[in-house]
């Protein structure tokens, strides 16, 4: 089963390579949803161990929205090229057509259809069986609810009260056409885990995560870096220029950064064990509604 490892980081390393390998055992056409993020470096660092010496099997895939951060696309590219892995972008084309964006049309309905909808369409297009994703039990009430397998009907739909149960780390892969399995290989990993094995293993990751002067605007108690000339700003808003850091990533609108003086890993660590709060308190399609995420995940989101 799981190497024989002392330390705590070797045993979430050997069980989530033990995942992805019998993910591989378990379906016909897996692939990896990659947002870019921390979350999603460690997981495909983890892919590259699991199948070493040879090739990562299955393709990396995005879901583009247009409104990620450009930093975040430099790095998604620059992952793709020196990876040499097969990099799957695929964007919402009835969204593009819509000119869908945050700020008009809000995040719950432009993240629905740029995101979950858009999900859904590549899933179906190039079909795909099992979907692996970085998401972590400890983000989020709706997430803590995930098994590793978590299973989505022919509609993508999640049903909470439906899932399969998971003994000694045996996995319940069997699925019938159409129906497909999202896995979440880094589940029992936390945040500090996440930076502490970055560090370890030196992992590449977007700049945006370590601290810096950027220019940022307060909106609706979000902490708001301004990307491009696609701000609509107020009236009463004004752009300054804070020293500032990302706990997450996601489209730069909806996404918040946080004061910080953590320029290098030792300090994001030394940040991220006395912070109180969970790294999704800066995304704010979380809170645009009552139990927004756990209704997102069961309308599709990943």
């Amino acid at each position: 089963m799981f190497k024989n490892n002392t330390t705590y980081l070797r045993q979430l390393e050997s069980e989530s390579i033990y995942i992805m390998r019998e993910v591989m055992a378990d379906f016909r056409n897996p692939v990896m949803l990659y947002s870019i993020g921390k979350d999603s470096s460690v997981m495909l660092h983890l892919a590259k161990k699991s199948f070493y010496p040879g090739r990562v099997p299955f393709p990396l895939l995005h879901i583009d929205t247009g409104w990620k951060f450009k930093e975040m696309y430099m790095f998604r590219d620059y992952i793709a090229n020196t990876s040499k892995i097969e990099l799957i972008v695929h964007l919402n084309e009835k969204g593009k057509l819509l000119d869908l964006n945050p700020f008009q049309h809000g995040g719950s309905k432009y993240t629905d259809i740029m995101k979950t909808e858009g999900l859904k369409e590549a899933i179906n297009k190039y079909h795909f069986d099992a979907a692996f994703g970085g998401a972590r039990r400890d983000e989020e009430q709706s997430r803590s609810k995930e098994r590793i397998y978590s299973f989505r009907d022919s509609y993508h739909q999640w049903d909470p009260k439906k899932q399969r149960p998971e003994l000694w780390w045996n996995y319940n892969g069997k699925i019938n056409k159409g129906e497909n399995i999202r896995v979440f290989p880094l589940s029992n990993w936390t945040e500090l885990d996440i930076w502490q094995y970055i560090f370890l293993e030196k992992i590449e990751i977007v700049p945006l995560y370590f601290a810096a002067v950027r220019p940022v605007l307060e909106r609706d108690g979000l902490l708001i870096m301004v990307d491009d000339k696609r701000i609509n700003i107020r009236s009463n808003e004004v752009i300054k220029n804070k020293m500032i850091r990302f706990r997450t990533l996601g489209c730069w609108p909806l996404t918040s950064a946080i004061e910080s003086e953590a320029t290098n890993l030792e300090d994001i660590i030394k940040e991220t064990v006395t912070v109180k709060t969970s790294e999704r308190t800066g995304r704010a399609i979380d809170y645009d509604q009552k139990s927004s995420m756990e209704l997102k995940k069961r309308q599709g989101y990943f």
